[in-house]
């Protein structure tokens, strides 16, 4: 009976809810959301950066129902989540190429796919590659757009790693931080976790102005 309820609280789960999400799947579901949203084309919806946020906040015991996660196992597998799911996201990318966004009718994954050429065109392969982890949808269609425009292995990998690692780590170090360090703050979730996905944008704003304050340089020059 109580095997029974169980799956039926899973089968149940609200998958883009990060509180319900990790009270279904635990630790374990943040490794296959992340490998789901940064790898396959029909994970573009899922709530990467409030998981991570949430997940670690959850490490407090600050979290409902005494909901609580341990910090090192979810480290792990937010990590191994994000860097296997991007890696594989290259890779269907190269062998299947832009029929993988063809056969999507979805308009947020192909301005998602457009935002993602562009970053690579203005900002080149390093960056494009780290700043991708901070944007919705773009991180998830960057690594098979990356693999179809034949980016080098070496390169997408190295770079892919160290956005992924600061990405996936620093959101959830963050709401582990914030959940010790401020009393019930379970109570502004929301709220606190759009301030923190606002932040993780900045580095993405920061490229964006020092790009368009270059183009204006070159064009007075000129």
């Amino acid at each position: 009976m109580t095997t029974a309820m169980h799956l039926s609280s899973q089968l149940a789960v609200n998958v883009l809810d990060a509180r319900s999400l990790l009270s279904a799947f635990g630790v374990l579901g943040v490794g296959m959301v992340l490998f789901a949203e940064t790898g396959l084309l029909i994970g573009f919806f899922l709530p990467g950066d409030s998981l991570l946020f949430t997940a670690g906040l959850l490490c407090t015991g600050t979290g409902d129902h005494g909901l609580k996660l341990s910090l090192g196992p979810l480290l792990v597998a937010a990590a191994a989540g994000a860097l296997a799911g991007s890696q594989c996201g290259y890779l269907l990318g190269r062998r299947a190429g832009g029929a993988l966004l063809a056969h999507s009718r979805s308009p947020r994954l192909h301005d998602g796919a457009k935002r993602a050429e562009d970053l690579l065109e203005r900002y080149g392969q390093a960056k494009a590659i780290v700043l991708a982890r901070f944007v919705p949808v773009v991180r998830t269609v960057l690594n098979p757009m990356a693999g179809a425009l034949r980016v080098p292995v070496r390169t997408f990998t190295l770079w892919q790693v160290t956005g992924g690692l600061v990405w996936s780590l620093g959101l959830t170090l963050a709401g582990y931080a914030l959940g010790s360090s401020v009393p019930n703050v379970d109570r502004y979730l929301l709220p606190t976790v759009a301030v923190i996905v606002a932040l993780s944008l900045i580095p993405l704003a920061s490229e964006v102005y020092r790009s368009h304050r270059s183009a204006k340089a070159k064009k007075a020059r000129g």
